[in-house]
């Protein structure tokens, strides 16, 4: 299939299969007399790996390191350790949001349980030492 079709097969521009050939994911398609590329059948699939891996949160060196040479050499081990990665990843920004969405909320109630009738410049002032001395103690 030529890029145009592979284009619509997959839902990405031309310019961006370009890319992905480029940058090593997809073989380039082989040429015909009128230069033309012609795309074997897979491409698309390969496309579609591509782009599902990325929304999961896969840089191109990952997926490059687990897309095999043709479509029947998938490394078994060396796929599924890089999937378990990935999990292990996932999980570890899960925690650091959760982390991060328990102190925003922290600095909410901080500056939200102003003192009645105090300033905003005093409670910035009475906020700013309280997100100083936390960040004190995790430094001590």
């Amino acid at each position: 299939m030529k890029i145009g079709e592979l284009a619509k097969r997959s839902g990405l521009s031309a310019s961006a299969i370009r890319f992905y050939e480029s940058k090593g994911l997809l073989k380039s398609g082989s040429r015909l007399s009128n230069g033309y590329r012609e795309y074997p059948p897979e491409a698309a699939a390969i496309l579609s790996i591509i782009i599902n891996a990325q929304q999961t949160g896969f840089t191109l060196d990952e997926i490059r390191s687990i897309l095999p040479a043709d479509a029947a050499g998938w490394q078994h081990d060396q796929l599924i350790a890089t999937l378990r990665k990935k999990i292990d990843d996932i999980e570890s920004m899960e925690r650091r949001l959760a982390e991060n969405r328990t102190h925003i909320m922290s600095l909410i109630d901080l500056i939200n349980s102003k003192p009645e009738g105090m300033e905003c410049k005093d409670n910035t002032a009475r906020v700013m030492d309280s997100v100083g001395r936390h960040a004190n103690k995790k430094t001590d």
